[in-house]
């Protein structure tokens, strides 16, 4: 016998999502290109990467802008990496802990994928640490250096435009 449409679902049904709650598992995408031609720009002699293919600045430091602009991009590139291998930490976590405990043990699987995923957690913490300091050094930077900053600010201003006094009549 057939239940009627209106009927309410079954006990079985209803907790299937249960089934899936632990197991997030979100889709991450990287897009990595690589030329196999360097369009005659030579290789720099230390063994680092061409400057286009670069992931920050050249480190010339020839100017507070120069100074803001490395600090910046580094900044910038440690967070998203923090980001991503926070989130990598977390995926392999929950891919490890589905992996059943070889004694049987209570918990014992997902206490190896804590134990595995820790080291890419201690690595993302270092990456936003990195971020942090980059920022700090800008802000060091600028503390340490206030008063050539300064002396050159005021030497650069634009002069301003004459105005019209009318009460000199």
């Amino acid at each position: 016998m057939s239940a009627p449409t209106g009927a309410p679902k079954s006990a079985s049904t209803k907790n299937d999502s249960a089934k899936f709650a632990g197991s997030f598992a979100p889709t991450l995408t990287v897009n990595v290109s690589k030329s196999t031609t360097n369009g005659g720009a030579s290789v720099p002699a230390q063994g680092g990467r061409a400057h286009s293919e670069a992931s920050l600045p050249a480190p010339d430091f020839t100017s507070p802008a120069d100074v803001r602009n490395y600090c910046n991009a580094l900044r910038a590139l440690m967070v998203g990496i923090s980001f991503e291998v926070s989130m990598g930490a977390e995926i392999l976590k929950g891919v490890l802990a589905t992996v059943p405990d070889p004694e049987g043990r209570i918990g014992g699987s997902k206490a190896r994928a804590w134990r595995v995923s820790r080291k890419l957690t201690k690595a993302a913490d270092s990456a936003a640490a990195a971020a942090k300091n980059a920022a700090a050094c800008y802000a060091q930077f600028q503390q340490q250096y206030e008063e050539e900053i300064n002396r050159v600010k005021h030497r650069a201003r634009k002069p301003s435009a004459p105005r019209m006094d009318w009460a000199r009549q």
